[in-house]
């Protein structure tokens, strides 16, 4: 299996679950980063006007990247994680899919959250990614053992 973690982390806690899985899973690492970094008040999940509610309460928002350099075409899984925002994945996901081709790839998602499960995520990035196999994966919050990340990846039998 030839992977890849990409990941969006907006506060730090999605990137600790991204490098823990990706020394598991034995693969690269490579952070999917916002032109316009998000701020503690951009995050304010209870303010209707704030960055992330405007974004996410349009479904067609499309923040745009600081880069499109990730090493999609060198990898046939890539294990996609993002924080749950308002019970699926961040509009930023749906940039960065639409950003690359990923005909004939299998994406596992998996995500960090402080009170859902991945709800509609799989469902919400489907068009964003044609010719892809999405499969919904876990949640990672907490303490995460590296043993049971390799164990749940051979699980996956990709």
């Amino acid at each position: 299996m030839n992977a890849l973690v990409a990941y969006f982390s907006a506060s730090g806690t999605t990137a600790k679950a991204a490098k823990v899985l990706a020394k598991a899973a034995g693969a690269d690492l490579y952070e999917i980063k916002p032109a316009v970094p998000y701020n503690r008040a951009d995050l304010n999940w209870m303010d209707k006007g704030s960055r992330s509610s405007v974004e996410m309460n349009d479904k067609n928002s499309r923040p745009a990247l600081a880069d499109t350099e990730a090493p999609i075409a060198g990898h046939d899984v890539i294990f996609l994680g993002f924080p749950i925002w308002w019970y699926v994945a961040p509009t930023i996901i749906n940039t960065f899919l639409e950003s690359y081709d990923f005909t004939g790839k299998t994406i596992v998602l998996f995500a960090t959250s402080g009170g859902s499960g991945l709800g509609r995520s799989a469902a919400g990035l489907k068009s964003s990614a044609p010719g892809a196999k999405i499969l919904d994966g876990q949640l990672l919050n907490g303490r995460l053992n590296e043993g049971d990340l390799k164990a749940w990846v051979s699980r996956l039998k990709l």
